[in-house]
Order: structure tokens, then sequence, then C-alpha cells
């Protein structure tokens, strides 16, 4: 039985390329870049072509490129580290003499979106301990942050507000540049997961205009393990892990060097596809959708449909249990709410949006890739009817 793979936004395969650019890395090329050794200097060499291959792909300086161990450490450097440096006065300054805040100055604040991803809501959670007021800001049906409900939530300590570009279970895309411009109007960072959006549209941070901005490797078809953070040149950010400093002072221990040319060569790939490939896997989104209102007598809701989403992204509540169709439709690879505490990000995100246990329970979320054909996704059609047509009876 062969698998047909519709889970992209959790991960991606690596590409060939992208592995076969790595390989030198393990065993020839074995050194770290900051070795005093000529033969390391290939290594080096290296880190810096991934760095000018991501910083292509975000339309930035290399310099404002900062290498990490994929989303998740990226985020919390992105909240973190500048939660470090914006306290009343927004000056830079030790971590001990910084925290937890004192009351000799008013408590600072920061806003969060509803829909963020754990890595971001779990560095929120620290921001709290450290003495920090986390206001979460709620969306409206469709996974969006509005403008006005957000700037009705600045106060003069407002330091730091985190926005998520792309719902990865939604696809809605948030108005981003119309959310930083009233931030920056205020002296507000803006820290940006683009974590869901990398790679499925065009990202530049020029236009975005946000302070830092989050990136994975394994999610634009490189390996695990590797990620960025994009730095706004001039952007005071404190490391948060300690010992042999790297990466312009903002991460310390040895760098990942298979990894970070891995990145880099994701990166200079998904650069050259994104634009192309975006009708693509719009279409192919879309011949899912036809074909299930076909064979399920329109059995089926779209979420969000009608608004700006991420092209290779549909989240379908379908007319049984989702999980049901998983069991039975077990060739497909496709995301599911899980019934856990605490909850999922997909069952966050229903959840925020209002959706109810029971349509969260039969909800599905499809995203293709550039691997996807439409024969697979014809066949996905087919299963998934044939199984609800079992359950159904």
């Amino acid at each position: 039985m062969s698998l047909i793979y519709l889970d992209f936004n959790r991960t991606t395969p690596v590409a060939p390329s992208v592995i076969e650019s790595m390989q030198a890395f393990w065993s020839t090329h074995f050194m770290l870049p900051s070795q005093s050794h000529v033969h390391a200097s290939a290594v080096s060499e290296a880190v810096e072509n991934a760095r000018e291959g991501v910083s292509m792909l975000l339309g930035c300086d290399p310099f404002e490129v900062v290498f990490t161990s994929g989303g998740t450490e990226a985020n919390n450097l992105g909240v973190l580290g500048a939660a470090m440096v914006c306290r009343s006065g927004g000056l830079p300054s030790d971590l001990i003499s910084h925290y937890p805040c004192n009351g000799d100055g008013p408590t600072p604040h920061a806003l969060v979106s509803e829909v963020e991803d754990e890595s971001v809501i779990a560095a929120s959670r620290q921001l709290r301990l450290l003495g920090w007021e986390v206001e979460t800001v709620p969306c409206n049906e469709y996974g969006i942050v509005s403008p006005e409900a957000f700037e009705s939530r600045f106060r003069e300590t407002t330091h730091l507000a985190c926005l998520q570009l792309a719902n990865p279970v939604l696809g809605t895309i948030q108005p981003i540049r119309k959310l930083a411009d009233l931030c920056h109007n205020r002296g507000i960072r803006v820290h940006c997961d683009a974590t869901a959006a990398v790679g499925r549209i065009p990202i530049d941070v020029n236009i975005l205009r946000v302070d830092t901005l989050s990136l994975t490797a394994h999610k634009i078809y490189g390996p695990k393990g590797a990620g960025a953070l994009f730095v706004r040149r001039g952007l005071d950010l404190h490391p948060i892990s300690y010992g042999e400093s790297r990466e312009m002072g903002l991460r310390a221990g040895s760098e990942n060097v298979p990894g970070i040319v891995g990145l880099g060569a994701a990166a200079s790939l998904t650069a050259r596809c994104v634009d192309e490939a975006q009708a693509t896997l719009n279409e192919l989104c879309e011949r899912l959708i036809d074909g299930l209102r076909s064979a399920l007598d329109g059995r089926v809701t779209v979420l969000s449909e009608h608004h700006d989403r991420l092209p290779n992204t549909i989240c379908i509540e379908m007319g049984c249990e989702a999980r049901r169709l998983q069991k039975a439709a077990r060739q497909i690879v496709v995301a599911s709410a899980q019934s856990i505490s605490p909850p999922d990000e997909m069952t966050r995100t229903l959840r925020a949006i209002g959706r109810t246990e029971k349509q969260i329970g039969r909800t599905l979320r499809f995203s293709v890739g550039w691997t996807t054909s439409r024969e697979q996704i014809d066949k996905v059609v087919n299963l998934l009817a044939e199984a609800s047509e079992v359950i159904l009876s």
C-alpha cells in the first residue's frame, strides 16, 4: 500500500539536491567553521553561502540571518531575546539585572495572537513568569486578527507583539504589514512566526516590516534540526543560550554545519520555485475541494474558503468523524485534531475561531506539496468517499 502524503504543513521530505549538498559535511568537511585551520575555510565558506541563500529567500542581508536549531528555537529567541531588551526604556542589559521585573517601573506588556504556534505561546508563558503581562489577542471566525482590535489593546507599556504570518491549520494569512505599521508607530517590536508561510508564498521582510521572523528547514524540503531567525539590522537582541558564542553572539555552541548547508540549499531551491509552485498548489487544492463536494453530495464545509490563504492548505469539516475516516482510509496521511490535554495546535486553532467540539472532531487539514500529483488528489477523493459511505451506512 503506497501512502498519499498530504501533511506538508507538518513536515516535508528532504529534496534530493538538498541531500546531495549536505553529504560532504558529514565526513570530508567535518570541521567547524571557527577552527583556525586552512581546511576549515571550506566549512566557513559553506556556512556563509547558506546564510546568503536564506537571505535571498527573505529579501534581507546575509548578516541579518541567525542560524538556529529550528523554528522553535528561532521563535524562542525572537520572543525572549527581544523581551530582555524591551523593558521600560528599551535598553539592553544583562539577564540578571532584568529579571524578575521589579516594582521600580511599570510592568512591561506584550500582545500575542490567539492562534500562535505552541513555541510562541510557551515563550510567552515564560514572559509571565519573568514579570511581564501578556495579553492574548483573539481572532475572528476566519483566524484573522483585526488591526483595529489589535491597536485598541496598545498601552504605554506595550513593548512586544507576536504575530503569525500564516496559520498552518486554516491557511489564512494575517495582514502583517498593516499590523506591523501600527506597532512601529508606537515603538512596539514585532516578532513574526513565518514557519508555515515560507516556501508557500513569496516573503520579503522589508515589505512585511517585521523586526524578527522565524523559519525552519524541514518545512521547505530541508533537514530537521535547522532553522533561522531574521533579525533586522541594528536591532538589539539578547542571547537565550550560554556557552561559546556563535552567530553574531546570539547563539552558543557548535554549529550544525550539515543542517545549515541543507537549509541554505533548501532556501535557494525554494526561492527559485515558490512563485511557480503557487499556481500548481492552488490548483491541486481546488481539485480536492471540488472532488469532495461532488463525491460527498456537498457534505463538506471548507473553513476560511474565501479569504486570503496559503495556496497549499485547506481545512475541511467532513460529514463524519475525522479519526474514523483516517482509520478507514489508512493510505492517506492527513492531519486531524487530537483529543488530548493540553490541546494540540489544530484543536487550539479551531476552538479559537469558534468551532464546536463536534465540528472539530469532524475536521481534516489537507496540505499539499511539490510532489503531490493530480492522480493522488483524485485517489484521495475516491478513498474518502468510499470511507464515508461505509461509516454513514
